[in-house]
Formats: structure tokens, sequence, C-alpha cells
């Protein structure tokens, strides 16, 4: 089977056929850091990390692009409520975060729940403020094309004339007249109140520094605006994939493909858009308080088992948190890595060393069907039952081709990249603990091979106490944690 990937644009699964054979271009939203990430913001990415790992072990070479949105409203709005406690000298109250510094912070935050989860970095992260220039570009082009015009009011904004594109509701298939005035932007300067904002500007009640100039006026890109000049500049003004969440279709991308095809470029082949994290089968909100956060779900489990659930899902279709889900996830993950360490420790003995191989057939086939994560799962843990088997049987073939499988399916899916800050601290607790353990083990073998039976079920039962499970096997004598 073909790669093949649902498009928003033609609401059909297609064959995926790149612009340049071997290469994929590709450009996902990535976020507004006004705050905290929130949980659909990690599913996206981990969404669009598997896209890109799997286009690699397809043998493409890929180029990302995640876009960083670091001036909008909401980030003035944050920063001007952020007060100092005290006063400066001139006993004027001042903002305690300055907006860019603000945005910086979450930023950082952004970066370090990615990081967490094992989402790699894209080839390029562009922040909207380092690119002014190829906005007003791309503003003065649509002007002179006649689809956007400097508003009547002479506040400094500019505005994209949707009635002059006549492709405008394409992506989601809407009418004009159907659609919600647009409201980034004071409608007085407007011809039509659907009409959306390419550059907004200045307000006195807005800092300086928020704002540069123009040949329509200080101000600063509407929200649209950035990512058509940054997926530009970088991917080329007609490249393979466009993606994002869900929630983004309307009005975000609709605004970005027509404001980028009226600049005569051919912009994105394909859309994919990722579906909405959900608690309880209800949509989350602060105001019920039925909300989890990519940094609570971290305390409550390991970022390998937090990685799982939130990639476990087919990426179109709703992922839905209860608050059983990390639990049911971490078993699934705890079955993967028993196997593997148990594998590991059969190829130690046998002085073998077994490597990521290629993955199952039914795995390859789930993957290149629009990104059937859950099928994929099923091949994965499909390898790992009969890996067991062969554990079970003595079969050494069967338990290292499972796990060359099993290794390469792991790393396809992400889940060998996510790591929590403590798993270091944790990793050489566990070096420790099994010295010491294996030490244990080796004083148990020579009684046992002493026929001291009771030394030997003495060292077991003190181990026991301390929650630590002895298993004998040909292999040897291994341990778990039972608490």
């Amino acid at each position: 089977m073909s790669l093949r990937f649902y498009d928003t644009k033609t609401a059909s699964v297609r064959d995926f056929k790149p612009l340049t054979d071997g290469e994929v271009k590709l450009y996902y939203c990535g976020a507004t850091v006004q705050g905290m990430p929130h949980v659909g913001h990690v599913r996206s990415a981990i969404a669009y990390d598997i896209l890109v790992r799997w286009l690699e072990y397809r043998g493409f070479n890929v180029t990302t692009v995640r876009n960083v949105t670091d001036i909008d409203d909401k980030i003035l709005e944050k920063s001007a409520n952020s007060f100092a406690d005290g006063f400066t000298a001139d006993q004027h109250y001042q903002p305690r975060e300055a907006w860019y510094a603000l945005a910086y912070r979450f930023e950082q935050e952004f970066a370090n729940a990615y990081a967490a989860l094992g989402v790699r970095r894209p080839t390029y992260e562009p922040r909207a403020t380092g690119h002014i220039t190829e906005m007003h570009e791309l503003i003065e082009t649509l002007i002179s094309r006649g689809h956007a015009y400097p508003a009547t009011d002479h506040s400094g904004d500019v505005y994209f004339d949707v009635r002059s594109f006549e492709a405008y509701g394409s992506l989601t298939r809407q009418k004009i007249d159907d659609m919600q005035a647009a409201t980034d932007a004071d409608p007085r300067g407007k011809r039509d109140p659907r009409d959306f904002a390419l550059w907004k500007g200045h307000k006195e009640s807005d800092p300086i520094t928020a704002s540069w100039t123009s040949p329509w006026g200080r101000g600063r890109p509407g929200w649209h605006l950035e990512c058509s000049a940054m997926a530009a500049k970088y991917l080329g003004t007609h490249f393979d994939i466009h993606g994002g969440g869900l929630d983004l279709r309307f009005p975000h991308h609709e605004n970005e493909l027509a404001q980028s095809t009226a600049a005569g470029q051919g912009f994105a082949n394909y859309w994919m858009h990722n579906g909405m994290v959900t608690y309880a089968g209800e949509k989350m909100s602060k105001s019920i308080g039925n909300t989890i956060s990519p940094e609570e779900m971290l305390q409550l489990a390991e970022a390998r088992v937090v990685r799982y659930f939130l990639g476990q899902a087919q990426y179109r279709s709703q992922l839905d948190y209860r608050p059983d889900s990390l639990t049911e996830a971490a078993a699934a993950v705890e079955r993967i890595d028993t196997f593997i360490s148990n594998a590991n420790y059969r190829a130690a003995n046998t002085d073998s060393t077994v490597q990521a191989t290629s993955v199952p057939e039914a795995f390859g086939a789930a993957m290149d069907d629009d990104l059937n994560v859950p099928m994929a799962l099923a091949a994965l843990h499909e390898a790992v039952r009969r890996g067991n088997a062969g554990l079970d049987a003595n079969d050494d073939a069967i338990v290292f081709e499972a796990l060359g499988q099993v290794l390469a399916m792991t790393e396809v899916l992400g889940l060998d990249d996510a790591r929590s800050s403590s798993n270091a601290a944790h990793s050489a607790e566990a070096e420790v603990l099994d010295t010491l353990i294996q030490a244990q083990l080796a004083e148990r073998t020579q009684a046992r091979a002493a026929k001291d039976w009771a030394r030997s079920d003495a060292i077991r039962d003190a181990l026991a106490s301390a929650g630590i499970t002895v298993a004998d096997s040909a292999d040897g004598a291994r341990w778990t944690l039972t608490k």
C-alpha cells in the first residue's frame, strides 16, 4: 500500500505524492505563547512528530517548520495585567513582566513539555516577531493584486478583502454570507465585517515596543499573516503538507489559504488536522474544572506513559481522557518494556546484540493508511506476545526477531525519546539498586549450588519483604519490583 493521508481540503483520503521525489516539506501550527501548554497543544505536536518519524522511516528527507506566535492580543493583555507588588521610584505601577519576556518564558515551557514527551525539534521554529519584513512584502503583494486595502478610518489597519477572492471558504466549504464577522479588529474601517486583519494599527493603550514601522503606520501583524509569510520563507511558496489542530481550520487556516493563494502562491498540497482532547466525553473547560495539563499528567505517570496515551489514537479522532487513562497506558507500556528487558537479558546471556530492525508488515500497512496508530499498536503488542512466547519456549530466533521489530516500532512512535526530568536520577538509583540486588542473587546462587536451601530461602524472603520478587529461569534469576 502506498502512503495515504486524509486531506481536509478535498475531504478525502489521497495517495501521498510529494512535490519533489524523496523530500517532504511540512508546516504545522505551533503555540501562541500566552500561557502554559495545554494537553491539546501537546497532542497536536505528538501527532505531527509521529508523522515526521514515519515519513523518515519510509525514506523521505523531511523539512519541518513549527511557528511560535510571540505577539498577540492575549499576550499583551496578560502582560498589562501582570503588575509588580510595589511602586517604582516615580510611584507608578509598572508591569512585572514585559510582553516579550512573558512570551519567551512560556515559549520555554512549551519547549520543555515537547522535550519531556519526546517531540523532536523541527528543522525551523521561527517567531512571528522575527519576520515583519516578509509580512510587509506579502501585504504589499495582496494590495497590488486587489485583495487587500488599508482601513478607511485611517487607523493603520490593513484588511484582506474576502469578497475579492472567489475561492474564500473552500477549505471549510462555507459560503461567505454564512460566515460570522471577523472580530480581530475594529469593524469601522472594513468594507465587509468578514474581512480579516493583515496589519493592526498601533493603539495608545499598547506598549510602543509591540509595534513596528510599516507603509501603513506603526502596528503589528495579524494572527493569520505570520504563518503564510514564514511558510513561504522556509518551505517555499508551494509545499507538501500543512497541519494543525481541528479548531484551527476556521478562521485561521481558511485565512492562511486565502491570503497565500491570492498572492499567487501554490501553498499547501495537503491539509491535515488532528482531533481534540476531551475529558470523560466532554469538552475541557477551566470553568467547570474538568481539565488536565501535560504537567499534571507527568506528575501522575512517566513521560513514556504520557506519550503513549497522547499518541495512541488515530490523529484525526477525538482523544478522551479519563481518570484511569494513564493507568491503562502504563499497563500497556509495562508489557512492552518487560518484554524488551527480558529479551535483552536473554541476548546478553547469549553474547548477542539486537538492534532495531524493520517494522512488521501489519505495522507498516497501518501507518501508511493515514497514520492508523491504533492498528499499528495492535501490531506492536502482537510482536510482544510473539516474543514472550519465544521466551517461554527458549526459542532465541523468535525472541530476537520480535525484539528487533519492537525496537523499530517504539522508535517510530517516539516512545524511546519520551523521558521525564526525573528519569536520569531514577536511572542512577536503579543502577545502584540492581548492583546491590545482584550481589544478593549471586549469594543465593552459591547457596543453592551448595544445597543450603535455608540460606537461599532466607535471601529470597528478605528481598520479598522489601518488595522485590525473584523469578528463576534457565537464564538465571531475575528480579522485579512489586511495591
